[in-house]
């Protein structure tokens, strides 16, 4: 799929996805020393962090992410969890404050096989919707279409958080 705006796109690739094996990116962001506004992260809580997907399918495109680095959501303690679905709250809050949408995706994909492309890291992913967001551009032109830079989303919701 083709992606109209990309200018973060490469540096990420080479930085983070360059060989394999090269580690979790999710780690990779809380190790580095840039800053959270240099890595889109928009809250850190007490089990988890909330970052913007820099691949993101709408703009407002956030994740969900725990601190502990573990493939299965059985293996999380309560605590994470529940944590997790406070944070997703305050996401749906935030992007329908900030972006009025149609509707919301919230969800995780566990496994390679369920489409996770982080499979050693759960993550819930949450995202705006709108009636007919998935248009040609995405169906035929396998292209997506965003409105906005990841700059200009952080600054909409770094205070939503």
């Amino acid at each position: 799929m083709d992606v109209l705006w990309s200018p973060w796109r490469y540096k990420y690739i080479k930085e983070n996805c360059a060989t394999p094996n090269s580690g979790c990116v999710f780690c990779t962001i809380l190790a580095s020393s840039a800053s959270d506004e240099e890595k889109f992260i928009l809250k850190r809580a007490e089990f988890n962090f909330v970052v913007l997907n820099i691949f993101p399918y709408a703009a407002g495109h956030v994740l969900i992410v725990p601190f502990e680095h573990l493939a299965h959501l059985t293996a999380a303690k309560k605590n994470s969890t529940d944590e997790m679905m406070d944070l997703v709250k305050t996401a749906h809050q935030a992007l329908e404050t900030v972006y009025a949408p149609e509707g919301i995706n919230s969800g995780m994909n566990i496994g390679r096989a369920a489409g996770a492309g982080v499979a050693e890291h759960y993550h819930m992913h949450v995202l705006p919707r709108w009636v007919g967001d998935a248009n040609f551009m995405t169906t035929i032109g396998e292209t997506r279409t965003l409105p906005e830079s990841l700059t200009d989303t952080y600054a909409k919701l770094k205070d939503k958080f």
